[in-house]
């Protein structure tokens, strides 16, 4: 029986260089993520408002003046948001923060807590709600400035590293800033920037692609905030009928966990119905029967969202699947922090196109 010729694999030096290379950018990347990250909120925020640029160009407004309308309307309701909402939401943040003590004295005594466990969230809950507290008070500049110091000084350590964190953050916001007017200003500016980082043979679907994804974002994102005001409101008018404390902040709570498929509601409306069964409502005293109606408010606020409003909303949305976006975002939060939460699900769009687009070529070549 003959013996087997033995096989021998060739490792040329420009295999080896190759690799070299892609391992080199990988980890260049990886070095450069946040300057990575600030280039593709640039460019997503800049593609969510062109649908609208787009608008305004059709009624004869130059592309110049509807950027910069747009930019100044944005700017325009961060600030109102800021000065009418967020002072508000933080007295009802420390508000609920002062009430977790409360809350943990009244979990039932079958679940067994370490009374130290329960001693440091109630200090901790405490110390939080002195330092929103104090920054919600009307003070002078100089008083602002110095409790913000304070605050992040119980947070972090040392003057300077809180110095770097938020000079970093403030640099970051200024360049999303500057480079996502630019790309918005340019006709098909993404495009164009697209056109530069792509190699030549693969420009054309690159671009394609990133068309379709950025259709997809724009529905997602329309729909998400259009969810997440519609839920906040409602949970706040529901919660403020019954008397629940804290109506502001859970209302928030609700709305930022739209975000999250599938558990965010389920989340969003544990803290609510704790505070009904510790402090009870203006229907009913403390315990089960507040605890109930509460959490039957929520349930009826999200059957309404789901049977009437996302199904609007997702008809446009096709080919994200929930459990997708969770991983999205947890993936996004663990490399990129908030900056990543934001990207993580249009970035998963994308990568849904892409995995649409390697399927139909599969089953074309079968």
């Amino acid at each position: 029986m003959p013996k087997d010729s033995p096989q021998y694999i060739s490792i040329n030096t420009g295999t080896l260089v190759r690799t070299m290379l892609v391992v080199l950018s990988f980890g260049l990347l990886f070095y450069l993520r946040s300057v990575l990250l600030v280039v593709l909120t640039a460019v997503v925020i800049a593609s969510s408002i062109e649908p609208f640029t787009v608008w305004l160009q059709k009624l004869h407004i130059p592309r110049l003046i509807a950027v910069i309308g747009i930019y100044i309307m944005l700017a325009v309701l961060f600030v109102g948001v800021f000065y009418f909402f967020v002072p508000s939401l933080l007295s009802d943040t420390a508000g609920f923060l002062r009430a977790i003590p409360s809350l943990l004295d009244t979990i039932p005594s079958p679940i067994t807590i370490e009374p130290a466990s329960v001693l440091q969230g109630a200090n901790l809950a405490q110390t939080l709600s002195q330092g929103i507290e104090s920054t919600t008070q009307p003070s002078a500049l100089s008083a602002v400035f110095t409790n913000l110091s304070q605050i992040l000084g119980s947070f972090a350590n040392g003057f300077w590293d809180n110095v770097a964190v938020v000079f970093g953050g403030i640099v970051q916001f200024m360049l999303i800033v500057v480079l996502s007017f630019y790309l918005a200003v340019q006709e098909d500016g993404v495009a164009a920037f697209l056109r530069v980082v792509t190699p030549e043979q693969q420009e054309a679907y690159i671009i394609g692609l990133w068309k379709r994804a950025r259709r997809k974002i724009g529905y997602w994102m329309q729909g998400q905030i259009f969810l997440a005001v519609l839920v906040g409101v409602f949970v706040y008018l529901g919660l403020t009928i019954v008397g629940i404390k804290n109506a502001l902040f859970l209302a928030a709570l609700s709305a930022i966990f739209e975000i999250i498929p599938l558990f965010g509601p389920v989340l969003a409306a544990i803290p609510g119905i704790g505070i009904a069964y510790a402090s009870g409502t203006a229907i009913a005293s403390a315990g089960v029967t507040s605890a109930l109606l509460v959490g039957g408010g929520y349930i009826v606020i999200q059957q309404f969202e789901n049977h009437l409003f996302y199904p609007w909303v997702v008809k446009k949305i096709v080919g994200v699947p929930p459990m997708i976006v969770i991983l999205a975002l947890i993936v996004g939060a663990e490399l990129g922090g908030f900056l990543g939460i934001l990207l993580s699900v249009p970035l998963a769009a994308t990568l849904m196109e892409y995995l649409d687009d390697v399927q139909k070529r599969k089953q074309s070549t079968a």
